[in-house]
């Protein structure tokens, strides 16, 4: 017990058992590629045996990865893509919700792009950011050579904050911030995203240096909107509305997956390119009935029911179905294809993996998160065990977040989860959660209610955004209505 406590508050402990060729892969300075999805989750993807999606670019990636089956992020999106550009846990980043200014990337952090400028990457953003609205959080200012996004947590949105997108904007030919600078463009918002991104990795190759293409769709978030073609194979098959535009949309991301990896293999890429494939969070409730109930009926009169992999929980759970999602890794040429990875990662483990990769400088007294260039090199090697902490957030704006310590929490290991304070749950034995087995561990339910309450009292200070005012003007709004009145809105001119 005091051994697995140990490892728990020591998040940087090293694993064992390097493989040969680990050193090869360090500071191999790669170019990378990663994809995210918004609310897709686990369950709607071709290999993960859901019975009516076709994502055949998805199950090719799958197929020819390192697949990361047990990868763990945030219940929720900014808190997931903060510790992506950190490597430390949403919260010591200020992040304990998506609006309210409590979704604003501390500035204090380093990020992701930053470290490898340090390597001479340059970098860029295709999609959501989402990690703060008012300029000096911007993408751009954060270490990002372009960006090409919407604004808030999704196109459209707007709240009572600094959280908003442009004016009444759609998914369909929707105004995008270039580079700080809005342009109005043509066609649905993913096939724009990734025609953007595929343009700047053609610039990109032709120069020598290595680049970071981070593609973070807001598909698919609400609303559910999807290029007709998508929406109607589902509509035809007998899915409700909200339904048939959710997987119409995971369709949709499929099809430009596919035109990335056909576009990396005709420029010749692949070789010195890791591609990484990931959603933020568990599948979205879609605004229709719960998981496992009729979500519309099929032509020979059957129900359809919600698929999340067996799991308990959807996004904003912090049970197993809120917080695992997929994670695929491929390098043709460097990592094996076909291999699976049992053991329990997360989104802190993504940047000090991709910094060694590339040689880069990692950020002092900051990530929290492991390497996982051991188990991409050798994918059924050991791994030390550790505790993962995590909790929902999203308290009441002026709350004191230690009155909600002991609401929405929870505690993974290698083998159990700990939710809330009177809930344990086998993971290996019992993946759906339906059996609670704290009766029979209850020093192991102790030692890790010990140290989530140790995590937490070293966190609560970095929440540095919970005493936020309300920002009383949307800065995407006013630099939207500034631009119009000094001469419009341009096109937008794509690079190819």
């Amino acid at each position: 017990m005091r051994q697995l406590l140990a490892a728990a508050l020591l998040l940087t402990a090293p694993c064992l058992g390097f493989a040969a060729d680990v050193q090869s892969l360090r500071g191999s300075r790669p170019n990378i590629v990663l994809v995210i999805t918004d609310d897709q989750g686990y369950g709607p993807l071709g290999r993960h045996d859901n019975p009516w999606i076709r994502t055949p670019h998805m199950d090719a990636l799958h197929d020819h990865s390192v697949r990361f089956d047990r990868f763990m992020v945030s219940p929720t999106c900014a808190p997931t893509r903060s510790a992506l550009m950190t490597g430390r846990h949403p919260m010591r980043n200020g992040i304990t919700h998506t609006i309210n200014e409590r979704e604003r990337l501390t500035l204090a952090a380093t990020t992701l792009p930053q470290s490898l400028r340090t390597a001479g990457y340059r970098s860029a953003i295709f999609g959501k950011w989402h990690l703060g609205d008012e300029d000096e959080y911007q993408p751009g200012a954060r270490g990002f050579d372009e960006s090409f996004i919407h604004g808030a947590g999704g196109i459209g949105q707007s709240y009572p904050c600094s959280c908003a997108d442009a004016p009444d904007n759609s998914y369909f030919d929707p105004v995008i911030r270039h580079n700080g600078k809005f342009v109005q463009t043509k066609g649905f918002c993913t096939d724009v995203f990734f025609d953007a991104a595929i343009d700047w990795i053609d610039v990109q190759r032709q120069t020598g240096d290595p680049f970071f293409a981070y593609v973070a769709t807001n598909a698919p978030h609400a609303p559910y909107f999807a290029p007709e073609p998508n929406r109607k194979r589902f509509a035809d098959l007998g899915f409700d509305k909200n339904h048939a535009g959710f997987y119409g949309m995971v369709e949709n991301i499929d099809e430009n997956l596919g035109r990335l990896l056909a576009s990396l293999e005709s420029m010749k890429l692949f070789e010195n390119t890791i591609v990484i494939f990931m959603s933020d969070n568990g599948m979205a409730g879609m605004a229709g009935p719960p998981l496992n109930q009729p979500i519309g009926t099929a032509a020979d009169g059957k129900p359809m029911i919600a698929n999340n992999g067996g799991m308990k929980g959807l996004k904003g759970s912090v049970d197993e179905g809120g917080v695992r999602v997929p994670l695929f890794v491929r390098w043709d040429g460097k990592l094996e294809h076909n291999q699976t990875v049992d053991h329990v990662v997360a989104h802190i483990d993504i940047l000090p993996t991709l910094v060694e990769l590339a040689g880069a400088t990692l950020p002092t007294n900051q990530v929290e998160g492991r390497s996982l260039l051991p188990l991409l090199a050798d994918p059924s090697g050991p791994w030390v065990d550790r505790l993962l902490f995590d909790h929902k957030g999203r308290w009441p704006t002026g709350a004191e977040p230690n009155d909600y310590q002991w609401v929405d929490f929870t505690v993974r290991g290698s083998q159990y989860r700990l939710v809330g304070e009177d809930e344990l749950f086998d993971m290996d034995a019992d993946p759906g959660q339906t059996k609670n087995c704290i009766d029979q561990h209850r020093d192991l339910a102790a030692t890790m209610r010990q140290a989530y309450d140790q995590w937490w009292k070293t966190t609560r200070p970095l929440m540095i955004n919970e005493t936020a005012a309300m920002s009383k003007t949307k800065p995407y709004h006013e630099a939207f209505e500034a631009q119009q009145a000094a001469g419009g809105i341009p096109p937008w001119q794509r690079l190819r």
